[in-house]
């Protein structure tokens, strides 16, 4: 894959696509280590720890979009999520973070801004794979395209929803897998939630056991039907045993 720019991002906050109104993101996934140097040792040793992250970016002051919604300053979880570009299959980071601050510049040109620090919250940050082009706009139950994760797995997986806009009664957004890209099945742990109203988001996980196989696409179904809505799926496969979610 050819190298490239960071145009054309998004960044989506809790089921609202504030994209227009970032000016920059800055993305950390610290790991804590230990030091488990002995004396025996030449050098030093360490073994990693919990994992972290954190998303530090700038908004454009907007008082009809990102304001209203930033300023709030809300103490419980806000899921963020970054699309590395909007394609379908394009890397995605995703964390369920705290919102620290909202602090505001104002330069002599006339400049203003605001400075935001979004830290983890129970998980690091977790880098997966966009099953949605960006925001996908479904009008019925709908079959999403299948991604080729190159393989399958044997130890689980996180996926992200965010909503950002919703009409109808309800709507429920699963992840399926298949083996060669035609016949697809449902993946255990791997349905949202019921979707009733937006903007919203959501985190789920399976056992770090489960197998998911190589292709992966996000579907939605209803019950009472639905006329409309806009989401974002990212689903993070893990490529190693042992990982503790």
């Amino acid at each position: 894959m050819s190298k490239s720019s960071g145009l054309g991002d998004a960044l989506y906050i809790a089921g609202y696509d504030l994209s227009g109104d970032i000016n920059s993101v800055k993305l950390a996934a610290p790991t804590a280590v230990q030091d488990v140097t002995g004396i025996d040792k030449s050098a030093i040793e360490r073994i990693g720890l919990v994992r972290d992250g954190s998303i530090d970016y700038k908004a454009f002051f907007n008082p009809t979009r990102a304001h209203p919604q930033l300023s709030l300053l809300p103490t419980t979880d806000q899921i963020l999520t970054y699309c590395r570009g909007t394609a379908l299959g394009s890397p995605a980071a995703c964390l369920v973070a705290k919102q620290l601050n909202y602090d505001g510049t104002r330069a002599d040109s006339g400049e203003f801004t605001f400075a935001v620090n979004a830290v983890a919250n129970g998980y690091g940050m977790e880098w997966g794979n966009q099953l949605t082009a960006g925001l996908r706009t479904d009008t019925a139950a709908t079959n999403g395209t299948g991604i080729d994760t190159t393989a399958s797995a044997a130890f689980g997986a996180q996926a992200y929803l965010q909503v950002t806009a919703f009409t109808g009664t309800d709507c429920t957004v699963k992840i399926q897998d298949s083996a060669d890209n035609v016949s697809f099945a449902d993946v255990a742990g791997l349905g949202f939630t019921q979707v009733t109203a937006g903007p919203t988001s959501q985190r789920i996980a399976t056992s770090n056991a489960a197998t998911i196989r190589r292709y992966v696409r996000a579907v939605t179904v209803t019950t009472g039907g639905f006329t409309s809505i806009t989401f974002s799926v990212v689903i993070n496969k893990n490529p190693v045993a042992g990982v503790a979610f």
